[in-house]
């Protein structure tokens, strides 16, 4: 399955036309680290998480399991974990998985810069669940809750996120 992301906002797989929120720096094809853009391009979903402790198991055919507490990912490029999901404490900068505000509850991997990771070419970017007002990420794809669930319902092994310019 593809997966079509728009500059405009919207989010595209099978029948299902969904708004999202992006980076707050666009999309851009040279992506860094810390300039809150969403990378261009096709990438693969390499795997879900979700928070057991909030949300019945999605169904998904993606490689799915339950946020720990301890969870993090690396967002520190000169780290050898840069790009990477971590166990906290760590002593490298990361994102906590584990987040009180809900935009965690569900996330979706994206594959970008992870085979290997390029030091500064960007981190954690995911698919995860919006605010509610639809404002800016800080690089990632963000849909509504239950948009989100739907999407995750339909991926499978080979499913591709292309992120359009």
């Amino acid at each position: 399955m593809e997966i079509q992301v728009w500059p405009d906002g919207f989010i595209a797989w099978g029948r299902h036309r969904k708004r999202c929120a992006l980076g707050r720096g666009g999309i851009v094809r040279d992506k860094r680290e810390g300039d809150g853009a969403t990378p261009a391009g096709s990438f693969p979903l390499r795997e879900a998480f979700y928070r057991a402790d909030r949300l019945p198991r999605p169904k998904t055919g993606l490689p799915l399991r339950a946020i720990a507490e301890t969870d993090g990912w690396c967002d520190a490029p000169d780290s050898p974990d840069y790009n990477r999901l971590i166990r906290r404490p760590h002593p490298a900068r990361h994102e906590t998985l584990w987040r009180d505000d809900g935009l965690y509850d569900l996330l979706l991997v994206i594959g970008y810069n992870d085979e290997p990771p390029v030091a500064n070419r960007g981190s954690a970017i995911f698919l995860h669940i919006a605010k509610p007002d639809y404002a800016p990420t800080e690089g990632c794809v963000a849909l509504a809750r239950d948009d989100l669930l739907a999407l995750a319902e339909a991926c499978g092994g080979e499913t591709w996120l292309t992120i359009n310019l």
